[in-house]
């Protein structure tokens, strides 16, 4: 997988992978992406449980066990790369505004 030929993922995705770190059940995930984003990112049930579905797909995630009613999901080794190519992406993006931003800020604009 290389990062040219990487879709970039919605936010609620590249949150939802880093939450699972540490396998997690639904509700677990949306209170995980809440501290990790200090309460900027809150997902609702019916969002989280549409991009679960498709990070399974795309095998970023694998079910970790189920007891019928709650499921407890990981992230695999494709969904670890994945971040980090995402990661390295939005970290090319700053760095890419930071320099026109503060370039600008010392022509007086």
């Amino acid at each position: 997988m290389s990062n040219q030929t990487m879709n970039p993922m919605t936010e609620a995705m590249y949150y939802v992978l880093l939450a699972l770190h540490s396998p997690l059940h639904g509700y677990a995930i949306m209170e995980a992406i809440n501290g990790i984003s200090n309460g900027r990112v809150q997902l609702g049930p019916g969002t989280l449980y549409g991009i679960l579905k498709r990070l399974q797909k795309n095998k970023f995630i694998q079910l970790e066990n189920s007891d019928g009613w709650r499921k407890v999901y990981q992230i695999t080794d494709k969904g670890r790369e994945a971040v980090k190519l995402e990661y390295i992406r939005l970290t090319h993006m700053v760095r890419d505004g930071k320099i026109l931003l503060e370039k600008d800020g010392q022509n007086g604009q």
